[in-house]
């Protein structure tokens, strides 16, 4: 007797995803406002009175550091906005469902990557 190919998650374990996904959302969304508190901060630290070259270099990691949280939070936004789109896939029951291959996406790599839309089969024949 042929195995039968199963051709989508069980809505049990697609229940579980969810649930997965959206403990993920929730924490992203904390650490996006995070990010956002941190480069939208005013950043006056009381250093009017400091040396005018300390100042200078304050500034410059001030902006750097600025730069590096809005990339993060765009990350972020991104990534999030991936969780959503899987959570759309679960309602639809074609979560789990590699798009090259046609064929389920490895549990385990779902559980790590709730938002994998490649079976790692699809990945390497992308390389």
């Amino acid at each position: 007797m042929a195995k039968e190919i199963k051709a989508r998650y069980s809505d049990e374990e697609l229940e579980n995803f969810k649930n997965l996904i959206e403990e993920k959302i929730n924490k992203a969304q904390t650490d996006l406002e995070l990010l956002r508190s941190a480069y939208m901060n005013d950043g006056n630290n009381g250093t009017e009175d400091t040396s005018p070259t300390f100042k200078a270099f304050e500034e410059g990691s001030e902006t750097m550091s600025k730069e590096a949280n809005t990339q993060l939070a765009i990350r972020q936004e991104k990534f999030i906005r991936d969780l959503k789109n899987a959570m759309i896939r679960i309602e639809n029951k074609t979560y789990g469902v590699c798009r090259i291959t046609g064929k389920l996406i490895n549990k385990q790599r779902l559980l790590l990557v709730p938002h994998a839309t490649l079976s790692i089969e699809a990945k390497n024949m992308q390389k």
